[in-house]
């Protein structure tokens, strides 16, 4: 059953450039990213000492990042299709960084693990939809 924001989204988006795109996808990664916000804020706080403060900061800016991805998606008629894909790549790529970077630290810190794993989710959903975005863009 589809939420009251996608069928919000989707009566606004008839005659817009994401028209046509996988609502059920696009809920899919609002909710990833929404997570990676989540678990990235608190996996950030929980990080003290040196050894960990490259790991702090990649969380904090992945935090920063799935918000402002999971906010575009809720706007998609403010944004060209090739802004958004672009926001989806630099996305993911922050969230690849930071997954690897948090699991260094998954031995000594299950916040660090769980963040990693949230993070691997936002990257996953945010490649299905530039996928899928890639499929609606017309050829050159």
């Amino acid at each position: 059953m589809m939420n009251t924001t996608m069928q919000m989204m989707e009566m606004h988006m008839k005659d817009m450039p994401m028209q046509g795109m996988d609502m059920m996808l696009m809920q899919e990664c609002i909710e990833a990213c929404s997570a990676c916000e989540q678990a990235c804020t608190m996996c950030a706080d929980s990080m003290l000492g040196a050894d960990m403060a490259m790991a702090r900061s990649l969380c904090a800016t992945m935090a920063d990042m799935a918000g402002t991805m999971m906010r575009a998606m809720l706007r998609p008629n403010g944004m060209p299709m090739e802004g958004m894909m672009a926001m989806h790549m630099a996305t993911m790529t922050m969230a690849n960084a930071s997954a690897e970077e948090c699991m260094k630290h998954a031995a000594m810190s299950e916040d660090a693990r769980m963040c990693a794993e949230a993070c691997r989710q936002c990257a996953m959903c945010c490649q299905k939809m530039m996928d899928a975005m890639k499929g609606m863009m017309p050829a050159n």
